[in-house]
């Protein structure tokens, strides 16, 4: 065969496959290691999720996936290096909602763009928290809490586990909603946050319910309510926040991304493989409901939503309570 024809061939067969939409990628997709970005230390929700989608990719498709664990900047470090890598589908990133909605208005320079710089795959999960307070706090409700602290402003302390995320966050919108005033006192975690809590040397956190879950049924904290939108099964007699402040949410979600411009097709495999994954009630039952966490796993126009919707309320959050982070 000539050099002419081989290159002609091969001009022809590329171009059938984009004219196909790119289905050639999909379909030779993946034929090498991917890595997905944690930007978070090992252990956190957003780990454990990571890695157990790792390894049912792997077991799926034959093709080691790899956790790199990016931690550092409230994520911005492994969210970075994310956005900037080739969209070839081989470059991940798994990580919280605040490296999504919250992080792009508490820094005035920030290294990426949530919705220029990634393409959105699915959400994975969301864990709602629960509102605890030491057992020495004199309130059993959620709205006795809520009269102490506008009686009080002040005088309560909550554990955040950083400046701008959830547990802070979700603190500062109850009292923009509520008129109540608490103060925070920051950690680098959620764990040590919890620990002083159980000690009294503060008197409450709002935190995913799994990390605290076994201290209020244990009775070393008291439990007021959950930020989940309904009753939890697993708690029927336990009220939500809502139930006393309508359309108040609070929780922490997780997703996947992968860089803008990842093809389409590469796009759509690891969703579907994803959605898969995540709707395996053995998967759920050892993997997610361990930390309480629901998935939301779907498509990528409606994870697109959510950010995008999540990213318009928290920005006005942070503004009107005017929120910085040095």
């Amino acid at each position: 065969m000539s050099a002419i024809r081989i290159v002609v061939l091969a001009i022809l067969t590329f171009g059938a496959a984009w004219g196909a939409g790119g289905s050639a990628w999909a379909q030779a997709y993946p034929s090498k290691p991917i890595h997905i970005v944690v930007p978070f230390a090992p252990g956190s929700i957003t780990d454990i999720l990571a890695r157990s989608l790792g390894q049912k990719l792997t077991d799926a498709w034959g093709q080691q996936v790899v956790i790199e664990n990016k931690p550092g900047a409230n994520s911005q470090i492994g969210a970075e290096l994310v956005a900037k890598a080739a969209p070839d589908g081989y470059t991940l990133l798994v990580s919280a909602d605040t490296t999504f909605v919250m992080n792009p208005h508490l820094y005035a320079k920030l290294g990426y763009d949530p919705v220029k710089d990634f393409a959105p795959i699915t959400g994975l999960g969301i864990s709602p928290q629960a509102l605890v307070v030491h057992p020495s706090v004199p309130v059993k409700t959620f709205a006795e809490l809520i009269d102490t602290a506008r009686k009080n402003p002040g005088a309560l302390n909550y554990g955040t586990f950083g400046p701008g995320s959830t547990g802070h966050l979700n603190i500062v919108l109850l009292e923009m909603l509520t008129g109540a005033k608490f103060t925070a006192v920051h950690y680098k975690g959620a764990n040590p946050a919890i620990t002083d809590v159980l000690g009294g040397h503060i008197q409450m956190i709002i935190v995913s319910i799994g990390l605290v879950r076994k201290h209020f049924e244990a009775g070393t904290l008291k439990l007021l309510g959950f930020g989940s939108t309904a009753r939890l099964a697993e708690f029927p007699d336990v009220p939500t926040i809502a139930e006393s402040l309508p359309g108040y949410e609070a929780g922490a979600w997780y997703g996947l991304v992968a860089p803008k411009g990842t093809p389409r097709d590469i796009v759509d495999k690891l969703n579907a493989e994803t959605q898969k994954i995540f709707s395996d009630p053995a998967f759920r039952d050892k993997f997610l409901a361990p930390a309480m966490t629901f998935s939301i796993a779907s498509s990528p126009e409606k994870f697109g939503e959510r950010i995008e919707t999540d990213l318009a309320k928290w920005g006005k959050v942070i503004k009107d309570a005017n929120v910085q982070v040095e």
